[in-house]
């Protein structure tokens, strides 16, 4: 009692403000790899550390030398299994405001000229019930997924955008990408998402949504081919059978400061989950 005590004694502030800083670390780190891949292989390596250790107590010396060297060759395994996430990580890092300005500077009548022109276009394309997927850019750059489109430059408009989508055209089975009030390129190839535990009634645009807002911050909206339904999809979660209303809502939303936003995509996602158990 007396160690203890003395230990409390002992503790100056910027011990405090360490153990703070490690501890809001792991936490980070926690959320970043949650109900990912990472957060099982987290636990497998953990309970190999476990077993060197026990099988070292234990005198168990060919056990140990084993899991040793597998320890050493893990730290290589574990950046090549985790680059994902440790580039979502160093994005988001690089996302702060630390880092960067206020995302977009589109404000005022500007922002509402915009956001009318892509709710006016997905309504349109979704009563026709033409395919869409609409990728709105914010501050993780899509310079490589532009690459793989043919450059546009124009500004958003409802018209451009229903004419780019309209079947048979030459850029209509592909991906939009807006950046701020410009349409930055069209038919882009997006990467599909690796969650095997979607929905089977999901196509690939949905699941193309999905993966490029597992590996950046964009928003992106999806209009189904098949039902002419609304989707958007953010940070790795889908929210289906959108309105116009509410779907201006999340575009708005979206240019707001982060203290002043609303959780749009998990109420609806919640709604859209209670709808399929039904």
């Amino acid at each position: 009692m007396q160690g203890l005590k003395e230990l409390f004694l002992n503790i100056r502030m910027r011990d405090i403000i360490d153990i703070f800083i490690v501890a809001l670390a792991f936490y980070k780190l926690f959320m970043l790899i949650k109900e990912t891949r990472a957060e099982q292989l987290t636990k497998g390596i953990f309970a190999l550390f476990l077993f060197t250790k026990i099988s070292g107590w234990l005198e168990f010396y060919t056990v140990n030398w084993i899991l040793e060297k597998a320890m050493t060759v893990g730290v290589l395994a574990i950046l090549i299994v985790f680059q994902p996430e440790l580039r979502r990580a160093l994005e988001y890092i690089g996302r702060s405001r630390f880092f960067t300005k206020s995302f977009i500077e589109i404000k005022g009548e500007s922002l509402s000229e915009v956001v009318d022109e892509i709710v006016e276009a997905v309504a349109s394309l979704s009563r026709q019930k033409i395919g869409a997927l609409i990728v709105m850019e914010r501050k993780t750059g899509l310079g490589e997924i532009i690459d793989t489109g043919t450059q546009i430059g124009g500004k958003v408009s409802s018209d451009l955008l229903i004419n780019i989508f309209i079947p048979n055209t030459p850029l209509h089975d592909g991906a939009v990408i807006i950046k701020e009030d410009i349409i930055k390129a069209a038919g882009c190839f997006l990467p599909l998402t690796d969650n095997t535990s979607l929905s089977k009634d999901l196509g690939t645009r949905h699941r193309a949504a999905l993966g490029i807002s597992e590996k950046s911050d964009s928003l992106t909206i999806v209009v189904s081919e098949e039902t002419g339904a609304i989707s958007v999809a953010e940070s790795g979660s889908l929210a289906r059978y959108l309105d116009t209303k509410t779907l201006k809502q999340i575009l708005m939303d979206m240019y707001k400061p982060k203290d002043q936003k609303q959780t749009f995509i998990t109420k609806w996602r919640r709604k859209d989950e209670q709808r399929e158990t039904k």
